[in-house]
C-alpha cells in the first residue's frame, strides 16, 4: 500500500507539472487501452488451423466448442446452410454483421487518440515555451506558474506523455488491425466455402469495405 501510495504521488506531481493539458492526456490513457484491451479479447480467431481445414472438421462432426470467431462463424454459418440452402448467402451475410461491428468496435477511437494525443503534447509544449519567454522577460526565474523551470518542464513533460501516449498505441494498433483484416479476409471465405461459390474472394470488394 504504502509503494502503491508513492506511485499515486508520483502520478500526481507529474501531471502538475506539466500543466491542465496533462489531465487529458492523462485521460486518453485510460481510454486508448481500455479500447486496446477490447479488440484484444475479441480478435481471437480461435483455432489455428485454416479456414477450409476447419469448415471441412465442423462438416464431419468436429464437437469442440468454438473458441474464437472463426470458430463461431462457421459453426453459425454451417447451422444457417443446412436449414436455409437456398437464400444461405444473404442469411450468412446477416448472420455475420456482428462479428463484422465486434472487430471494428473502438478502432476509430484508438486511431484517433493516436493521432491526437501527440498533438495535445505538442500544444503544453508550446504553452510551456510561452510560459518560458514571459518569465525571461520579465527576469523572474521563480513566479506563482512556476517561471522559467515551471515552463521548461511543463514542455519536456507534455512532450513527453504525448509520446508515451502514442507510440504504444501505434504499434499495438497496428497489430491488432492487421489481426482484424485477417479475421475479416476469412469470414469472406467461410461464407465463399459454405455457399460453395469460392473463387479468389479472399479480399473483400470495394463495395463491402
Amino acid at each position: 500500500m504504502i509503494e502503491l501510495g508513492s506511485l499515486l504521488d508520483r502520478m500526481v506531481f507529474y501531471i502538475e507539472r506539466g500543466g491542465f493539458i496533462m489531465y487529458p492526456l492523462a485521460l486518453s490513457v485510460f481510454f486508448l487501452w481500455y479500447g486496446l484491451g477490447y479488440r484484444y479479447s475479441i480478435l481471437q480467431r480461435g483455432n489455428r488451423r485454416s479456414v477450409r481445414i476447419l469448415v471441412e472438421k465442423y462438416r464431419n462432426g468436429y464437437t469442440r466448442p468454438p473458441q474464437g470467431i472463426i470458430d463461431e462463424a462457421i459453426v453459425r454459418g454451417l447451422a444457417i446452410v443446412k436449414d436455409h440452402p437456398e437464400h444461405s448467402r444473404d442469411l450468412l451475410d446477416e448472420a455475420f454483421l456482428p462479428y463484422e461491428r465486434q472487430i471494428k468496435k473502438f478502432s476509430v477511437m484508438v486511431n484517433t487518440i493516436v493521432i491526437v494525443a501527440p498533438l495535445m503534447g505538442l500544444l503544453g509544449t508550446v504553452t510551456g515555451m510561452i510560459e518560458t519567454f514571459n518569465s525571461l522577460a520579465d527576469r523572474s526565474l521563480f513566479s506563482q506558474s512556476g517561471g522559467i523551470a515551471g515552463g521548461i518542464a511543463q514542455a519536456l513533460f507534455t512532450t513527453q506523455m504525448g509520446l508515451v501516449v502514442a507510440i504504444p498505441g501505434l504499434v499495438v494498433g497496428r497489430i491488432l488491425d492487421r489481426r482484424a483484416r485477417t479475421i475479416r479476409r476469412e469470414l469472406f471465405q467461410i461464407k465463399d466455402l459454405l455457399c460453395g461459390t469460392e473463387k479468389d474472394s479472399d479480399e473483400p470488394t470495394e463495395e463491402t469495405t
